[in-house]
């Protein structure tokens, strides 16, 4: 049997490959033949050609962001959260060999067979969302970095009109940031309702921009867009000869209309309100309570690393950059770097106390944790959750809780330590640092007191 597979993650970055990796391992395993074209941050690598697709028996999308499915029109197509590839390619494998033979289900299959599409089902709005957010981060990446460099010039030199500062900061504040918005609203749509669906979701994601409704706002309007756009898809039946303007007038138009009257006279007031009070909250908070919402965000970029918690938590601080609330992200960025890093520090401490791939896998770990790549830690918690995810979450608690404390910022939401370098772009720099490294130790500490030795110390230290 051969089989092809699209792998993608809302960052393109560490899920996509590992999860591309582990259905190739259990392809292999099972003597199955398998290509898997990875969505990854720079494109698509290992692209699927149509001799690929034309040949396969079945076609595996593994993701977690909308992978679109035209070019596979015809194919017994089965479609899983990524997670389900990382844990277990196996039986993800499994599965779409079932799909080249149809037969009658009995009972209990059928009972299983609708717990999973429950289950795939209830991905959709976070898949959806994760769509907006994938093409989302590089405007904010972008932006935030410009920003800041235009501050390194000085904290006032943006506002001479024609100098390099002002220029910097025009294209990543006046303009990076402001599509911020209109793309997550945008892709949300798209996600949802395919083409169709952009325009209305873009312009929806401009008002609410316009109206002061924020990340929230666009949040809404997206998911809004994209609803209507599909429920007018299937209600509207043209002649054939007129489908042709589905996609480019009918649709958009009354889709588009239909967002913006909403968001202008029924949805757009309240979000704002409540945008407004979150970011009067955020910026008038207590050193209590950011040392409280620190350590929350820690827990959860520790909980499931880079899994629907993970990026909830990276989501909500992702948006508030537009409102210029940038202390929230410099926790999640932090707490994120800390469990590969800790994982990373426990394996040279304690080496009798992991298998000898574990401590290979280390050393790979800090380049992972250094990159803020949290799901450098997923090996190990696999291998030893009870132990593992505890640990590293205490961890990551504790460095979130310092970096509110100290009252660190960062204006790019992403990169790990390169762009410490980067004038501007994290503020108190040295306390950031002691914040991860405060972390990483406690977790380092935590495991190497709760894992027991797997291998003689002398074993250990060859």
């Amino acid at each position: 049997m051969k089989m092809v597979a699209v792998t993608a993650c809302p960052t393109g970055i560490a899920h996509t490959y590992m999860a591309a990796e582990s259905l190739e391992k259990a392809a292999r395993e099972l003597g199955v033949e398998i290509k898997v074209e990875t969505e990854g941050s720079v494109g698509a690598e290992n692209a699927l050609t149509p001799e690929d697709i034309a040949s396969a028996d079945v076609v595996i999308i593994a993701a977690a962001t909308q992978v679109p499915k035209d070019r596979f029109a015809g194919k017994p197509i089965l479609e899983v959260p990524i997670q389900d590839a990382i844990k277990n390619g196996k039986a993800v494998i499994e599965r779409a060999m079932k799909l080249e033979k149809p037969a009658q289900m009995d009972y209990v299959q059928q009972v299983q067979k609708t717990k999973e599409e429950k289950s795939e089902a209830r991905t959709g709005v976070y898949k959806h969302l994760m769509t907006g957010v994938s093409y989302m981060l590089p405007f904010v990446v972008a932006g935030g970095i410009l920003i800041a460099l235009s501050f390194a010039f000085g904290i006032h030199a943006a506002d001479v009109e024609g100098s390099l500062a002002w220029a910097l900061m025009k294209i990543g504040g006046g303009t990076a940031f402001a599509l911020m918005v209109p793309v997550l609203a945008g892709y949300i749509s798209y996600s949802i309702a395919d083409r169709p669906g952009l325009a209305p979701g873009m312009i929806g994601g401009m008002l609410a921009t316009s109206l002061g409704a924020g990340f929230l706002g666009g949040i809404v309007a997206g998911f809004l867009a994209g609803y209507i756009t599909q429920w007018l898809k299937s209600v509207i039946k043209l002649p054939k000869s007129l489908q042709g303007l589905m996609p480019v007038l009918v649709l958009p138009l009354l889709s588009t209309a239909a967002v913006g009257l909403l968001m202008i006279y029924v949805i757009g007031t309240p979000v704002a309100s409540l945008m407004n009070a979150l970011t009067s909250w955020l910026t008038g908070m207590s050193e209590a309570n950011a040392v409280v919402l620190g350590l929350i965000l820690g827990l959860m970029m520790a909980l499931d690393m880079g899994g629907p918690v993970n990026k909830a938590a990276y989501t909500f601080a992702v948006g508030l950059l537009g409102s210029q609330i940038y202390s929230p992200m410099a926790a999640v960025m932090a707490a994120g770097m800390t469990p590969p890093l800790a994982l990373a520090l426990a394996t040279v401490l304690a080496k009798n106390k992991f298998t000898r791939e574990e401590v290979e896998a280390g050393k790979v770990a800090w380049i992972l944790g250094a990159s803020f790549i949290t799901e450098g830690a997923i090996p190990f918690a696999a291998a030893d959750p009870l132990r593992v995810i505890p640990s590293i979450m205490v961890g990551s608690a504790v460095t979130g809780a310092l970096s509110m404390a100290f009252g660190c910022q960062l204006m790019a939401p992403h990169g790990g330590v390169f762009v410490f370098f980067i004038p501007g772009v994290i503020t108190n720099l040295p306390m950031y640092i002691v914040s991860i490294l405060a972390g990483t130790v406690v977790s380092a500490l935590l495991l190497v007191m709760l894992k027991p030795s797997v291998r003689p110390v002398q074993a250990a230290a060859q």
